[in-house]
């Protein structure tokens, strides 16, 4: 990202820098726990793209691992996860009865 040219700083409360702090390492925190939720998302829909069911299969509990614990964490909220977690089950679903047929 590119740098915010040096401004000056206002006179802050002590309560307003700790907030600043605070928040700044909770965006920290989050951003790798989704980043961690869409990698374990893009391993896995690559697998189905290539036909793998057993990959595919393999890398669902790895995801969905992935995606309770973000919830968990906090870095993305219920029904989102939900819904990743249903589509990815339906596309291996759909994925296995395509090898089986």
């Amino acid at each position: 990202m590119a740098q915010a040219a040096a401004r000056k700083q206002k006179k802050r409360k002590k309560s307003v820098l700790k907030r600043i702090r605070q928040t700044r390492r909770r965006t920290e925190v989050n951003r790798a726990n989704r980043s961690r939720v869409r990698t374990a998302i893009k391993k896995m829909r690559t697998a189905i793209t290539a036909g793998d069911a057993a990959a595919s299969q393999a890398l669902l509990s790895l995801s969905m691992a992935a995606i309770d614990q973000a919830i968990r964490l906090g870095a993305l909220k219920q029904n989102t996860g939900d819904r990743y977690k249903s589509r990815l089950t339906l596309a291996v679903n759909s994925l296995r009865a395509q090898t089986k047929a």
